[in-house]
């Protein structure tokens, strides 16, 4: 492609990305394909000789949008928002047309001094203490754009991991895999998934502490489980708080997990705050950032909540020179004499970087924060929408406290049918939400993500849920409420419940295999049900739910392959032959 059918062509996507944007709408939210469909469109190998790029972009529009959920779609209350901003996109763009890999300061000197200064607006943005702040006086701290919150987290747990295994060593010439048995993390049973997949790579235990009623760490619990580690010899070494888990948007308590962290000096404070991190750039959701003094290091995703589109997570630490000992690998042939440079290349996992910091400062310019707690506020007026229709709906309770833009809701019957309520708004393709296990219960997460949301989003979406839940509730026995609740969201006996709009319709009968596939859920059998009781359950984790039916085939099965056993050992044994052996 020369540079005139790049101008052609590039004008006709960008035409292509308008247009989507502005009648995506027109689209269902969600494929309802099975896997595999796209195999069946495609040739089996590539192409041997050039194809146009118009027909390129044909098959794109036919053959490859069928199978995208559309996370901007104004009916998509899945997961947490993408902040896919059109100052972002082009950030991005020419990010991209420039092609270069920043992983020093004379490999792309633009991209690492942007990186500083955006990442400390960020900081000073959200109210961060100057310890993460590069250019405050007297700080050793400073941040770097990651890939993802995961990444974030491996990060800090391999600098904390290093950290505490020097300290262990000391001056003796042992390998460090030695003290790895030693070494015990711990996080909220709330926490998020990818900090049991970060101790798995980094070969440490995870020590998983019970959450109160609301999602948050049972600090109690915590200073027991680490007293109980060093009285048996252990080494605690990391303790990651949550600010806004996935699961239900709850904010451990920093301030009381900070002060029990500082009584042993092993041991390193992560906090992460993926999503609702971001909040801190609002005045009023700082009382959720107290406690920030004791944190070694923090992470939120401006491509969760700040309008930058994946990928692009945060990561400040307090002692810089701490990251960069765990990570440093200084070959010839990246050395350079600009030493006063900043070579982020030891501030994370790649050697090979983009220049994110283009899309974030685009971003930060065009919206300005002003701009960002708009947005965020926005956010929050309409889940409080929600979560009062909800509430005044007696057939339904609300089992989160609602901070930010997640509404955690269930019908209140037994878990079943709030499968099938959910299964029958993702089978519609009319919205897309996903389960979280909260509290013990299976409940719906009802998340606020589109950009320009209105009330009549949240309206039109109240009205569908509760078409689809009418049927479902003929036939149901309804509990009585056990979520906890908040005074000023109570609701009154004298409260009337709304009225039910007409059933939305369904594409085609769910049948059993299709219910289960669209509440995001997979039957296994007990045993294996109890054996990941203990694993981290987060929002975007298939919810492991037991079927009753395929209990009892599996039982049966067991039987009959039990008998038929014992019938092949038993028969050429004589009953003599068993005495003995029972002698």
């Amino acid at each position: 492609m020369n540079v005139e059918e790049f101008r052609k062509y590039g004008k006709e996507v960008i035409d292509y990305i308008c247009e989507y944007g502005s009648n995506i709408e027109e689209r269902d939210v969600a494929p309802t394909l099975d896997p595999g469909y796209l195999k069946k469109l495609l040739p089996a190998d590539a192409p041997q000789s050039p194809e146009s790029f118009k027909d390129v972009l044909e098959d794109f529009e036919q053959k490859i949008m069928p199978g995208v959920v559309h996370w901007n779609h104004p009916k998509f209350f899945a997961y947490f928002p993408s902040g896919n901003s059109f100052p972002s996109v082009l950030g991005d763009l020419l990010s991209s047309a420039i092609g270069s890999i920043g992983f020093s300061w004379a490999s792309c000197p633009a991209a690492a001094e942007l990186e500083t200064i955006v990442m400390n607006w960020y900081a000073k943005a959200l109210g961060l203490p100057k310890a993460f702040i590069s250019d405050a006086p007297g700080s050793t701290g400073g941040g770097a754009l990651q890939g993802s919150a995961s990444e974030c987290v491996l990060v800090s747990l391999i600098t904390a991991r290093a950290r505490a295994i020097n300290e262990l060593k000391g001056h003796t010439s042992v390998h460090d895999s030695v003290f790895l048995p030693n070494l015990i993390a711990y996080a909220s049973r709330e926490a998020h998934s990818s900090v049991e997949k970060a101790t798995k790579m980094a070969l440490v235990k995870l020590r998983i502490i019970d959450a109160d009623e609301r999602g948050r760490m049972r600090v109690d619990l915590l200073q027991q489980a680490i007293q109980n580690d060093v009285n048996a010899g252990l080494t605690p070494f990391f303790v990651v708080a949550t600010v806004g888990t996935t699961g239900g948007c709850a904010f451990d308590d920093i301030s009381e997990i900070g002060k029990v962290c500082r009584q042993v000096s092993s041991i390193w404070l992560h906090v992460d705050g993926a999503y609702a991190g971001n909040s801190f750039i609002l005045p009023e959701m700082r009382v959720f950032s107290a406690g920030l003094e004791y944190a070694d290091s923090f992470n939120t995703n401006p491509n969760k909540l700040l309008l930058t589109n994946f990928d692009a997570s945060a990561l400040w630490v307090r002692d810089v020179m701490v990251l960069k000992s765990a990570l440093n690998v200084n070959p010839l042939y990246l050395r350079h004499e600009h030493i006063n440079g900043v070579d982020y290349r030891h501030y994370g996992i790649p050697l090979s970087r983009r220049f994110r910091a283009l899309k974030l400062w685009f971003v930060f310019r065009t919206y300005g924060v002003k701009g960002l707690q708009e947005y965020i506020r926005n956010h929050m007026v309409l889940a409080k929408k929600f979560e009062m229709l909800v509430r005044k709906d007696e057939r339904f309770e609300v089992r989160n406290d609602v901070h930010l833009g997640l509404v955690c809701f269930r019908m209140r019957t037994g878990d079943e049918p709030n499968h099938l309520l959910l299964a029958q708004i993702n089978h519609s393709g009319r919205m897309h939400m996903t389960p979280a296990k909260f509290n013990g219960r299976y409940v719906i997460r009802f998340c606020v993500t589109y950009e320009h949301a209105t009330e009549k989003d949240i309206l039109d979406a109240w009205s569908q849920i509760k078409g689809f839940a009418e049927e479902i509730l003929r036939d149901v026995q309804l509990e009585i409420s056990s979520a906890p609740t908040t005074p000023e969201t109570e609701r009154t006996s004298s409260e009337p419940v709304g009225p039910v709009s007409g059933k939305p319709p369904i594409k085609k009968k769910l049948t059993r295999t299709k219910s289960l596939r669209f509440s995001f859920t997979r039957s296994i059998s007990r045993e294996q049900f109890q054996s990941q009781s203990e694993h981290l359950m987060d929002g975007c984790t298939p919810i492991l739910v037991v079927d009753p039916k395929t209990i009892q085939q599996n039982f049966q099965q067991a039987t009959e392959d039990n008998q038929n056993n014992n019938n092949t050992k038993l028969k050429d044994i004589s009953d003599v032959d068993t005495d003995e052996a029972s002698n």
